[in-house]
């Protein structure tokens, strides 16, 4: 099977439509509060059919409007009032894209941000459908995007996250680092990219010693995946952007082996390169004026008897040694030589994805993922974007007294903190030692998952953090 085998045939497309698709297409009635039904323009058979369904416009709740001669006529779609950040009206259209019947819609009443409307609607859509037997295929709702919405645009950010959510979904056996390293491939030629990989033992000879000893005991051996792009006629000094992500595609915990609890979700443990990609996509696709690099540090975290044991010290490409507190801290073992790599080009930002702790998950829940950067403007501005698009993150910080957890009495570090607390925070100041020269570096722990269906896609893989910064290079790149 392909590793980025889409949802739907057409992607995204097929989901939405411009607005200026021709064709009869049926009108959503946003119904903010009580009383909606007089100022809508509606039959008097359908504001009787509304009262006697005693809809009353309450949040996250739709009524199917029936016409004279019983067709479908319209959808009235009630948001209610929430003190939930995320509940705009615009993100809670995602809600409808998945539960009205085929067929093409379009907003009879105006909402603030059309764009935004669009993407939630095509996030709201997203079915992994790929291991389905039989015929699932029953037809789709379109929404005409309003007026001032760009198409293009919206495709863009909605087949990265599709793409991004895939590669997530797919379980490990279909997706290893080989599997991985092919979507960046297709990725790369769809768009006119460069890409390479150091794979297997050459990780050793081009220096990548801590991805080849973490991947080292799985058959299936590890990788780096490096890929560049810039726009074609784009500035020369453009802002140089580097995505780092966290490829671990299935994470046993190795030799500290992991619970079995502890391993259902880990087909998500790549879930930092997925983001990196789902971004690289739309960047791309949309032509931002930004020189672009993606590292993917790929592997498997296996048990053999080659695996690296806890008390080992490994060597790091940045030449800083580590001591194996905990063989299930791998990741940031990968990010490490990774982020030494990025390092070294001194780019204007780097930017890491990762499933790194459940620590952070402890202390922000699964859907607002901690964002660690010294950088008091970068971290403003992500986190707005992360507002304005329903892509929240929250800052955390980089606290350099937590620094001494991290002392190792035989290497110039350990792997993990020697303490229970501040797991999260702990990981970030790990990573922060190998970025010296970037003039900016920023940190995402992200989760990688939904564990309830939510307004912006059902249960399941979600890049999280990643329309949050594809918004943020959409304002570098102007």
């Amino acid at each position: 099977m392909s590793a980025i085998e889409p949802p739907f045939s057409d992607s995204a497309a097929s989901v939405l439509a411009a607005a200026d698709t021709q064709g009869r297409s049926i009108p959503i009635h946003i119904a903010r509060n009580g009383g909606w039904e007089r100022e809508a323009p509606l039959t008097d058979a359908q504001r009787a059919w509304v009262e006697a369904a005693g809809f009353k416009g309450a949040g996250n709740r739709h009524l199917l409007l029936p016409g004279s001669d019983g067709s479908l006529a319209g959808v009235a779609f009630g948001i209610g009032e929430s003190r939930d950040p995320m509940a705009k009206p615009e993100l809670l259209l995602g809600l409808l894209a998945g539960v009205l019947p085929p067929g093409l819609y379009h907003l009879a009443s105006g909402v603030e941000n059309a764009e935004l409307a669009g993407v939630a609607w095509g996030l709201g859509a997203y079915r992994f459908r790929r291991y389905k037997t039989g015929n699932t295929d029953s037809g789709v709702a379109r929404l005409k995007l309003p007026q001032g919405a760009n198409l293009a645009r919206v495709l863009a950010t909605v087949d990265g996250v599709w793409l991004g959510r895939d590669l997530i979904n797919t379980p490990s056996g279909d997706l290893g680092p080989q599997e991985l390293e092919d979507a960046a491939r297709q990725l790369a030629e769809r768009h006119g990219a460069r890409i390479s990989a150091i794979v297997g033992d050459n990780l050793l000879a081009e220096n990548f010693p801590m991805i080849h000893a973490v991947g080292r005991a799985s058959t299936r051996p590890p990788r780096l995946i490096n890929l560049s792009w810039s726009k074609p006629g784009g500035r020369a000094g453009a802002p140089l952007v580097t995505l780092v992500g966290k490829g671990i595609c299935f994470d046993t915990g190795g030799l500290d082996i992991k619970p079995a609890s502890g391993m259902l979700l880990m087909k998500k443990d790549m879930g930092g390169a997925a983001a990196t990609l789902a971004v690289a996509h739309a960047v791309m696709a949309t032509g931002l004026d930004v020189r672009l690099r993606v590292v993917i540090a790929a592997a498997e975290n296996s048990i053999s008897g080659n695996a690296f044991r806890p008390g080992d010290v490994l060597l790091s490409r940045a030449g800083k040694s580590v001591e194996i507190g905990n063989t299930d801290a791998e990741g940031r073992l990968v990010l490490a030589d990774a982020l030494a790599l990025a390092d070294e080009e001194a780019p204007d930002t780097i930017l890491s994805f990762a499933t790194l702790t459940g620590a952070a998950r402890v202390a922000l829940g699964p859907d607002l993922p901690p964002l660690f950067t010294d950088d008091d403007g970068l971290a403003a501005s992500i986190a707005a974007a992360g507002l304005r698009v329903g892509d929240p993150v929250w800052r955390m910080p980089l606290w350099s007294a937590y620094e001494a957890s991290l002392d190792s009495p035989v290497a110039d570090m350990n792997n993990v903190s020697d303490g229970p607390f501040a797991g999260a925070v702990t990981a970030a100041l790990f990573l922060r030692r190998f970025v010296t020269r970037a003039r900016r570096f920023a940190h995402f722990d992200i989760y990688g998952w939904r564990p309830s269906p939510k307004p912006l896609g059902p249960r399941g893989a979600e890049v999280q953090a990643a329309r949050a910064v594809l918004e943020v290079l959409r304002g570098m790149s102007e």
